[in-house]
């Protein structure tokens, strides 16, 4: 099992990857926020442990098996992202807060958050009650009259 701070080096050079077609420890270390002494510790790290192949003047490669994980945190990542997105939290919010959680749902309960996700998007047409949960966010009451809410 991986920690947190060695899946975030994961998945940022896998973001790196697929937006440079490399990357290097400069870039790690400032999509990290991390000094690149620290990143060279890591990716050292996970070379040791054959998630990455680092090559100190050619950068750092992720393994078929650094790539796999890389992804799966990726799309949790996305996933809540997409999800904090929807019910109206702002983008450097749900950035921020989606690097938190993604480590610390259960993989069911990240599953039914991109079914809930996936629904919304493919909804053939906005979903009402979206536009009712905007209103009620902005005036703390629910759009609808009692007879609506009450029926079945």
């Amino acid at each position: 099992m991986l920690s947190r701070k060695a899946e975030d080096y994961l998945e940022a050079i896998l973001n790196i990857t697929e937006e440079k077609g490399h990357s290097r420890i400069k870039d790690i270390a400032v999509t990290l926020d991390v000094k690149p002494p620290s990143v060279i510790e890591m990716v050292k790290k996970l070379d040791g442990k054959k998630f990455v192949v680092y090559r100190k003047y050619d950068g750092v490669t992720l393994t078929e098996r650094g790539r796999e994980i890389a992804s799966i945190v990726k799309d949790r990542h996305d996933t809540i992202k997409a999800f904090l997105k929807i019910i109206s939290i702002p983008e450097q919010i749900a950035e921020k807060d989606a690097c938190t959680m993604e480590h610390e749902l259960h993989s069911i309960t990240t599953k039914q958050i991109k079914n809930l996700v996936n629904f919304v998007k493919t909804a053939p047409e906005y979903p009402q009650w979206l536009e009712h949960f905007e209103e009620f966010c902005t005036t703390g009451e629910h759009p609808c009259d009692g007879k609506e809410r009450g029926s079945r």
